[in-house]
């Protein structure tokens, strides 16, 4: 069967924007085209495009994927047992990581001190403490969750209308980016991935690359992110997820 650009894009859940660069730097070739010059990609095409898909989520840049596919002496089932072995290895660091994560921070206000009218004004009928308990028995060993705490122990109702206005200001300008059709992992995105990590790291804890790669994992495998996430946007998790890896990436 021949797919449109816009019938891949749907069927990956990537942008049409994502696809032409992939055939413009030679990583994803359409098979054909139509008299008129319109891509036409095949079934061959699209089991490539789900490689692609999966080592990205991997982490790895565009230019290894190229090198990685291209490879004669690697077939479809080489790749699928090698890219078996990278996430089972992801899963266990994850699961050994020790990581304070925005659950912790929203456990953390608890300890604001506010009165039960400010607290309204500040996070409407969101309850901080919903949280508070399973944050605290999964991170709150963490010298991350600690630093938290302390941090926020101190903050009162202007800098949390500040925290509020920062985030929901970042996260406006990160959905129009990705409304705009670019990649997850251009210039412009990467800097807003790069503004998130700061925005963790200054309101709460000292925010590692290592930490904010893992935050991203999370945010896919978490239904309560992931639902988050989605309201603001349909597809906006997986950009994020890709836009903090490529991020972490190119600035190793």
């Amino acid at each position: 069967m021949a797919y449109t650009v816009g019938q891949v894009a749907r069927l990956a859940g990537v942008t049409v924007r994502t696809l032409h660069h992939y055939d413009g730097i030679g990583l994803l070739s359409p098979g054909g085209r139509t008299g008129a010059g319109y891509r036409r990609y095949d079934d061959a095409d699209l089991e490539r495009l789900q490689l692609i898909r999966y080592y990205r989520e991997l982490g790895f840049p565009l230019e290894e994927i190229a090198v990685i596919l291209d490879d004669p002496a690697s077939d479809p089932d080489a790749h699928l047992r090698r890219q078996h072995e990278l996430l089972t290895v992801r899963i266990k660091r994850l699961q050994e990581m020790v990581a304070a994560i925005e659950f912790a921070m929203e456990a953390s206000k608890v300890n604001i001190r506010l009165t039960p009218q400010e607290r309204f004004e500040v996070f409407g009928d969101v309850d901080p403490e919903v949280h508070a308990e399973e944050a605290e028995q999964r991170w709150g060993g963490t010298e991350e969750y600690r630093e938290s705490q302390r941090r926020v122990s101190g903050y009162g109702k202007d800098d949390w209308q500040r925290i509020k206005a920062e985030t929901e200001d970042w996260g406006r300008r990160f959905v129009a980016l990705m409304a705009s059709g670019a990649a997850a992992d251009s210039p412009a995105a990467m800097e807003l991935a790069e503004e998130h990590r700061q925005q963790i790291s200054r309101w709460y804890y000292e925010c590692s690359y290592e930490i904010h790669t893992g935050l991203a994992d999370m945010y896919l495998a978490d239904e309560r992110f992931l639902r988050h996430y989605e309201q603001l946007a349909p597809g906006l998790t997986g950009y994020l997820n890709e836009a903090i890896h490529a991020n972490a990436i190119s600035r190793a």
